[in-house]
């Protein structure tokens, strides 16, 4: 039994499409993971550039709490300086973090400063972008979740090697080290 020339080709064309159609998929996936990392990222920024703001109004009520404020901007350098989706960058992060919750701790020592209207702004903007890293981190989990699982079934796993697509990692940072500690303003 012969099958027809254009029978033939009709196949090959098929599974063709169906390559192309599965590494266009692959490929949406992977830029989801790339845009969610880039939501983090704006907003790990946009918490970076409000902390030496937040610094700076501590520091005229707190100037012998020096040691505090000067390691709350030390662990904001570091964070600026890493950049991937990676053990450090995570560790950096929840390093901030404790960091922010001593500087707020600190801020308690201070009646005038919890009373501070350009401090109570700056915190409630930390708040705000803590509540949006949350946000983004989920999103960015969800989409290495889709797309590791992409790479990872068959077919997709036939054509994910050769072509370069490598699972990535999920952006975890222990719930505990990323909420702010709850400030009571009350006396």
């Amino acid at each position: 039994m012969n099958i027809p020339l254009y029978v033939t080709v009709a196949i090959i064309f098929l599974l063709l499409i169906g390559l192309v159609a599965l590494y266009n998929n692959l490929v949406a996936k992977r830029q989801m993971v790339d845009n969610g990392w880039a939501d983090i990222d704006v907003q790990l920024k946009r918490r970076a550039d409000l902390i030496p703001n937040l610094v700076e109004v501590v520091k005229g009520y707190a100037a012998h709490e020096k040691t505090v404020l000067d390691e709350v901007i030390q662990r904001r350098n570091d964070a600026l300086a890493a950049s991937a989706p990676d053990a450090n960058r995570e560790a950096v992060e929840s390093a901030i973090s404790q960091g922010l919750s001593r500087l707020f701790a600190l801020a308690e020592a201070y009646p005038d400063l919890k009373a501070n209207e350009q401090f109570l702004q700056l915190q409630g903007e930390l708040s705000d972008t803590e509540t949006k890293i949350a946000y983004a981190r989920r999103f960015f989990n969800g989409a290495v979740r889709e797309y590791n699982t992409a790479i990872q079934t068959f077919p997709a796993v036939l054509m994910a090697g050769p072509f370069g697509f490598t699972a990535r990692e999920f952006f975890e940072i222990e719930q505990v080290d990323r909420l702010l500690p709850d400030v009571s303003f009350k006396d």
